[in-house]
């Protein structure tokens, strides 16, 4: 196996013609290689093996990191992701207001992708591209309406691991490999929760 999955898929990609970020078409062909990955290829142990240069103690609002997380109200929850995909997008009480977009199911979670897109610093997707987010952002354009069940409020304190860094040009490929950790309910719950939040 290379260094990681991100570099195994970026390679094939590159190869096939398809530069990731840059058109839709691309963007398509990264999510749908992510989607056949088993999940076998991709846990949370492996990526802090084999991505010991991307961990990091702090992070920058606008890019995206996975990170093992044990929330402190889990008792009460109906359910919690503990393995969270996360663009960090604003301050809060002790920690960080972040999207998880394994939140959303995967289609739901692409259009909200393509959206943000939009709001991209610069177009070379490397590590000076980030997202030019925030809550009030998210919340006064219509074309950003999926957020709502992704936004939660993640405190440093319950943060299990260092955050693992993704490059901007293995977002495609982190949005759709099967990496979500639930404890409490499965996928069907928390897709069916999403939509009805995203319905009002």
């Amino acid at each position: 196996m290379p260094a990681s999955i991100f570099d195994d898929l970026l390679v094939k990609g590159i190869r096939a013609g398809e530069v990731p970020g840059r058109t839709e078409e691309a963007r398509e062909w990264y999510r749908n290689r992510a989607k056949n990955v088993s999940r076998a290829r991709v846990s949370e142990q492996r990526f802090r093996r084999d991505l010991p240069e991307r961990m990091q103690q702090d992070i920058s609002f606008g890019s995206m990191y996975m990170f093992s997380y044990d929330p402190k109200l889990k008792n009460t929850l109906p359910y919690y992701d503990q393995f969270p995909l996360v663009f960090p997008i604003n301050t809060a009480s002790g920690g960080f207001l972040g999207m998880n977009m394994h939140y959303l199911p995967p289609q739901l979670r692409a259009r909200l992708m393509d959206a943000l897109y939009d709001t991209v610093t610069n177009q070379r997707y490397d590590q000076s591209t980030s997202l030019r987010i925030s809550y009030d952002i998210l919340n006064s354009a219509a074309k950003f309406n999926l957020f709502k069940p992704t936004i939660k409020h993640y405190l440093y304190k319950q943060v299990r691991s260092r955050f693992i860094y993704i490059e901007p040009s293995e977002w495609d490929i982190a949005l759709f490999l099967p990496t979500a950790k639930w404890a409490k309910a499965g996928s069907a719950t928390v897709y069916a929760d999403a939509r009805r939040k995203i319905r009002g």
